[in-house]
């Protein structure tokens, strides 16, 4: 499921989840409704996952 690999991403980083969803979907309550039981659209899952992997594989300065 799309949110389970979402909450392991906030937890590696430790980016908020409001972050994660305005820079992600652009939607600040993105994952609080994903663990309400929203469904994305397909396009939103391969948009949300590619977003994920460009971030790991980004330096970033904390």
């Amino acid at each position: 499921m799309l949110i389970t690999r979402i909450e392991r991403f906030l937890r590696e980083t430790g980016m908020p989840w409001t972050k994660f969803g305005r820079l992600a979907a652009h939607d600040p309550r993105f994952v609080q409704d994903l663990r309400n039981g929203r469904t994305p659209r397909f396009a939103t899952e391969r948009r949300i996952e590619h977003f994920m992997n460009i971030y790991r594989e980004t330096p970033h300065v904390q």
